[in-house]
């Protein structure tokens, strides 16, 4: 059974007042936990008895966080920003929903750390190489939840994690304010979730696109048919499909898992 929520800390809401007009629909109920299991849980079960677009669960810590495919999200005590935010799109505009997050994300960092972020298709933020952010995206046909997980602080994370994973105070060298980090992403996601509201989706892919420069170029894997399948991926189309070079031409990846080498 998911706790009652306690009142927001003054990190989280003070940084979110400050950032209130920016933020469109998106964190005008914000719901806080010490513990959950998962915040995209609570937050899917609140979407399902109708609570309105814009809801923003978070927690400061995660029992059962967890990733794409069913990966585990390692959700230290107060090491990260674990939120969840409900969303209510078109079938259109949910079609460029996880890019226009991977995008916000990586500006929200940028705008309250200075590092330089950038996105790894579908929506990981990467910073030096290495994995800061990730976000899951789940849905039903009234509804889509955005979990976002960002790590802030060093912790101990399991071993296969900490080998490809860093945080924002390990890059800078200084603590941060999860509540400007977590304001900023908002405030992003809100600008870019209006641009694919407004038809001006290709602003969003065209962003991605840029943040993912470094990363486009690079050969990837994957499984079709039984068979690991290999190429090097060049770019996402309009549709935020993966565009990979292969010896026959190119071919169009839009959903599964895609291992970067």
């Amino acid at each position: 059974m998911t706790p009652d929520p306690i009142s927001l800390p003054e990190e989280f809401a003070s940084s979110l007042a400050l950032a209130r007009e920016r933020l469109g629909v998106i964190a005008h109920r914000v719901l806080w936990y010490p513990e959950v299991g998962s915040t995209n849980d609570v937050a899917c079960a609140m979407a399902e008895r109708k609570v309105d677009e814009g809801l923003v669960v978070i927690a400061d810590r995660q029992t059962a966080g967890r990733g794409r495919l069913g990966r585990s999200w390692a959700s230290p005590v107060g090491a990260g920003i674990y939120a969840s935010v409900v969303l209510r799109p078109s079938p259109t505009v949910a079609t460029l929903l996880t890019i226009a997050a991977g995008v916000a994300v990586a500006e929200g960092i940028v705008a309250a750390t200075g590092l330089s972020a950038h996105v790894k298709w579908p929506n990981d933020v990467h910073v030096s190489g290495r994995k800061l952010a990730g976000i899951l995206a789940e849905g039903a046909v009234s509804h889509v939840v955005l979990g976002i997980g960002i790590n802030v602080q060093p912790a101990a994370y399991p071993a296969d994690v900490a080998v490809r994973a860093t945080s924002i105070e390990s890059e800078l060298g200084r603590p941060v304010d999860r509540g400007l980090v977590l304001a900023e992403c908002l405030a992003a996601l809100a600008s870019r979730y209006r641009e694919l509201q407004d038809g001006r989706g290709r602003f969003v892919v065209d962003a991605w696109r840029k943040r993912a420069a470094p990363m486009l170029g690079r050969r990837v894997e994957w499984e079709a048919a039984g068979e690991t399948q290999t190429g090097l991926a060049e770019n996402i189309d309009d549709d935020g499909a993966l565009i990979v070079k292969v010896n026959a031409g190119t071919l169009r990846i839009r959903s599964g898992e895609v291992r970067w080498l």
